[in-house]
């Protein structure tokens, strides 16, 4: 035990945490304290009430049990102290909560003192009423175990590991010098060996608990640790990356440079949106736009692309970036296809049918992170990403929906039913471009 102890002690963590992590960190400690402390005032007072509807209902019980007319009234004092005493720690941790600090480590210690205490009151009466060795196989030290276990929620070791040597101390001390455990010393139970035993089983429960505190600790660090990658990949690659994406991301690190690469860049386009969009409430606009990428969105993830920017009633979406895929050009025309046939169903079911209109233009870009120090975004840059845009906008002339420059056509190959539509002047451009019209 002491080497597996050791090891989650002494393991370093893979990477430093930054302030804003341990913060992070410490507020979750903090929840998971008040869920302790709130645990224990509703386990004394359940304890509370039922004593007293024992007491009520059938008292002989109680008083054969306490050999002695059962003292209510002092359980009451008690049980009440402790959960004052509780009710003052909760109000505490939750004014630091909204304070937004962490509760000092001297009063985290004071606190498991008190706390642990308790069983040692209540073993002290039961000592002094039922005698030594009847008193130490009954209940009260069986409820330090209660106070080890919760102390797992503090997720600190030494917090764990303190309870359980404050538990097995006390444990032993009243075992060994209490006026009950003296006139009972020749019991085979109150040996010293014997007693040593039992308060070493507690102690080891504590340290047990607090190397379990550690396990879940680190599992917390863990689970910020990937959100926070999670957030910050989703925030780099744009609002929407499909969770294949991401998962590879993470797996190969979210620092991507900016380099130069083959991408297949597609504009989606939903035509007539803007004035059909006037006839309708803003409410009705949005909904059927969500509608729409929901499906669209869908079937770009699917065949392996990311959506990288939304614009308004279409989108930008990228195959073959962040990562290189060398049939990029094939599964964005897959993909373009896929979306005008889901449109066609999709319409079917709506009583608001729409259009769309899909440039695809094959090429080399730059793909890297843009943006500012405090807020960076991937994205693709170059003469690809232009011209893709502007055969997009050709759909309008020729009145299709799917167009592919010649590039595209050339990378899928000739085993595709396309149209040509020869060499097409296209604004900012000096020379014609050999455009592509898919059936």
């Amino acid at each position: 035990m002491q080497a597996f102890v050791g090891n989650l002690i002494h393991r370093k963590p893979r990477r430093a945490l930054s302030p804003e992590f341990k913060h992070a960190l410490a507020r979750e400690v903090l929840k998971t304290e008040r869920l302790r402390i709130i645990a224990l005032i509703v386990t004394a007072i359940v304890l509370a009430a039922a004593l007293t509807t024992t007491d009520m209902v059938a008292p002989a019980i109680l008083d054969r049990i306490w050999r002695g007319h059962f003292p209510l009234p002092y359980v009451w004092a008690g049980l009440g102290g402790f959960v004052l005493f509780e009710a003052s720690v909760l109000a505490l941790v939750s004014r630091q909560l909204k304070r937004d600090l962490d509760v000092p480590t001297v009063r985290r210690y004071l606190g498991a003192f008190i706390e642990t205490s308790l069983p040692s009151l209540l073993l002290v009466a039961h000592m002094t009423n039922m005698g030594a060795v009847p008193a130490l196989g009954f209940v009260a030290p069986l409820l330090y175990f209660v106070f080890i276990i919760l102390s797992t929620l503090r997720l600190d070791f030494w917090l764990s590991t303190f309870t359980g040597f404050v538990a097995a101390t006390e444990l032993l001390a009243l075992a060994l010098f209490h006026p009950a455990a003296r006139a009972a010393a020749g019991d085979p139970t109150l040996t010293t060996g014997f007693l040593i035993s039992r308060s070493a089983v507690i102690f080891a429960c504590g340290v047990l608990a607090g190397a379990v505190g550690v396990q879940l600790r680190r599992q917390f660090e863990a689970s910020i640790a990937a959100a926070t990658a999670r957030d910050h990949v989703t925030n780099l690659f744009g609002q929407h990356v499909s969770p294949q994406v991401v998962d590879r991301l993470l797996a190969a690190g979210s620092t991507t440079s900016s380099d130069a690469r083959q991408v297949a860049v597609m504009f989606v386009d939903i035509r007539g949106f803007t004035a059909a969009a006037r006839t309708r409430s803003p409410q009705e606009v949005v909904d059927r736009l969500d509608a729409a990428f929901a499906v669209l969105v869908e079937i770009v993830d699917r065949n392996g692309g990311i959506v990288n920017k939304f614009l308004g009633d279409g989108f930008l979406a990228l195959f073959g970036a962040p990562f290189d895929d060398p049939d990029a050009a094939r599964r964005a025309v897959t993909a373009a296809r896929e979306m005008l046939a889901a449109i066609e169903q999709h319409n079917v079911r709506s009583d608001w049918p729409l259009r769309i209109g899909i440039g695809l233009h094959f090429g080399n870009v730059v793909a890297g992170n843009v943006g500012s120090p405090r807020r960076k975004e991937y994205t693709v840059i170059g003469d690809t990403v232009n011209l893709a845009s502007r055969i997009e906008g050709l759909n309008k002339q020729f009145g299709s929906q799917l167009l592919i420059s010649d590039a595209v056509r050339q990378a899928i190959g000739q085993d595709v039913d396309a149209i040509p539509l020869g060499d097409v002047p296209i604004r900012g451009y000096e020379q014609p471009v050999r455009v592509w019209r898919l059936a």
